[in-house]
């Protein structure tokens, strides 16, 4: 019975943001390979990460729970991984071949989270590396490969790059050991070698376009002379002008030179096109093993990445750039998945696990609570979230909770109580904070109630039940991930 079922792949890059697609009608990003899965697809055009950074965000896709019960609500390297029931001990509880290749971002390093193998590349392993002082030979896989590629000691950060940095250049080394190619090739080796007598789970995890933003020469002179339109940038984020970073190479907020921002705009972009042509690169593959017409495949993102808008940078904040992802479901054609179709359905990472069990003909187990959109996808235009509830620690404001059905966006901050009401139809880029205007005032009262219910109980104060409290100390951890 198990032979007979699809492959399932699920891609995941790292801070990619929901906008830059070709096919989604990004002015400057070209993703031709990418923009064809779609067209043989469904593509979700506001799917969000509830807790738009790494760790916070891969709980969700892992696990199917909502951040309440995962119990990440912010950064914080090294809390152990203790659920029971992943995406990955599901698919090998229910007989397939499960293999992780590339960024997994758990802890401890070498988790498996239930992947029968798993090969890691992890970036820089900051917090590994206060602990082991060789954590690459020790944890990582891809700088041992790199090395014996280069025949000589090496690592993929002696550029001088940084991990959060907006200083962009080419990389540096031939671009077949780029960590993008590696997880390709990695994953092409498995389909080599992988079981025949039964189907596979592949989980691919890119580590770019997240920074350092060093994609190869050819796809950074694609866009560092291109002319782009300047950022989003409306009147409201003057809020943050106090806490501004000026020149600092990792800033979460402040206004950069034209030059700075066209160079890592030029990087981040050229991270996309690289990965554009190594997933054609891995489809084509597929096709030449006989698999593609019988795998579903899954592209998504873990979070976005501001990339100047509003002057704001990295993730974490509520704002499309840094909550809005990428998601992409392309299925055999008895999957009844429509092809060359947009769902405009609110869709969050908690999803993809019940999803893709479904599109696999499997069991989806009880503590999951996303909820699968494969009806979506096959054309069913009933909602499976009457909203999205988001949030995460932020820097200088406390926690930042949102509020989406994908037509106006809802924000408060924990810190000062600030609110912001967006009217998402009209205004895609969230130049104009509708929370003063009398016209929305009833909008902005339904979105409050709605918040106030979502948190009343919360460990940290944030409701009770009546109003929403602000000046409350905020958590990356809640008691459940303790």
């Amino acid at each position: 019975m198990a032979q007979n079922r699809p492959n399932v792949i699920l891609i995941c890059a790292d801070q990619w943001r929901g906008d830059c697609l070709g096919i989604a009608g990004h002015p400057v990003v070209r993703t031709p390979y990418l923009d064809k899965l779609a067209l043989e697809g469904t593509r979700f055009s506001r799917a969000y990460a509830a807790c738009p950074t790494c760790i916070a965000s891969r709980a969700a896709l892992l696990t199917g729970l909502r951040q309440e019960t995962h119990g990440r609500v912010g950064y914080q390297d090294g809390v152990a991984w203790k659920y029971p029931v992943t995406i990955a001990s599901e698919f090998t509880r229910q007989g397939y071949q499960t293999q992780a290749i590339g960024k997994m971002h758990v802890y401890p390093e070498r988790n498996r989270v239930g992947f029968e193998n798993v090969i890691l590349h992890d970036g820089f392993l900051h917090f590994a590396h206060d602990k082991h002082p060789c954590a690459y030979d020790m944890v990582d896989d891809y700088h041992p490969w790199l090395r014996q590629q280069l025949g000589r000691d090496a690592y993929d950060f002696e550029d001088g790059l940084n991990c959060n940095s907006y200083t962009a250049r080419p990389w540096d080394k031939p671009e077949h050991t780029h960590p993008t190619n590696f997880v390709v090739s990695q994953s092409i080796d498995f389909l080599k070698k992988r079981d025949p007598t039964k189907p596979f789970f592949l989980f691919m995890s890119l580590h770019r376009p997240h920074p350092p933003l060093n994609p190869p020469a050819w796809a950074y002179d694609l866009y560092k002379d291109l002319k782009m339109p300047p950022p989003p940038a409306g009147k409201w984020s003057e809020m943050f002008a106090g806490s501004a970073q000026p020149d600092h190479p990792a800033l979460w907020y402040g206004k950069v030179s034209q030059q700075v921002l066209q160079s890592a705009r030029a990087g981040y972009y050229g991270l996309m096109t690289h990965i554009d042509h190594q997933m054609n690169r891995f489809f084509e593959t597929l096709q030449m093993y006989g698999q593609w017409h019988n795998s579903v495949v899954c592209f998504v993102s873990d979070h976005g990445d501001l990339m100047g808008d509003h002057n704001l940078f990295r993730k974490s904040f509520p704002y499309e750039g840094s909550a809005r992802v990428p998601l992409i479901l392309r299925g055999p054609g008895e999957s009844g998945i429509r092809r060359n179709a947009v769902s405009s359905n609110v869709v969050e990472l908690r999803d993809i696990m019940p999803t893709l069990l479904e599109c696999a003909g499997l069991e989806i187990p009880d503590s999951v609570e996303g909820r699968s959109f494969l009806s979506n996808a096959r054309g069913e235009a009933v909602a499976i979230h009457p909203y999205i509830h988001g949030e995460h620690t932020v820097p200088y404001q406390g926690s930042a909770h949102y509020l989406t059905d994908g037509h106006e966006k809802y924000v408060w901050y924990s810190g000062n109580g600030q609110e912001q009401l967006f009217d998402l139809d009209k205004d895609t880029d969230e130049l104009n904070d509708l929370s003063s205007s009398a016209a929305y005032a009833g909008n902005l009262a339904k979105w409050r109630c709605e918040l106030i219910a979502e948190l009343q109980g919360r460990e940290e104060g944030f409701s009770d039940g009546k109003t929403l409290i602000a000046g409350c100390p905020a958590k990356a951890l809640l008691s459940s991930c303790k």
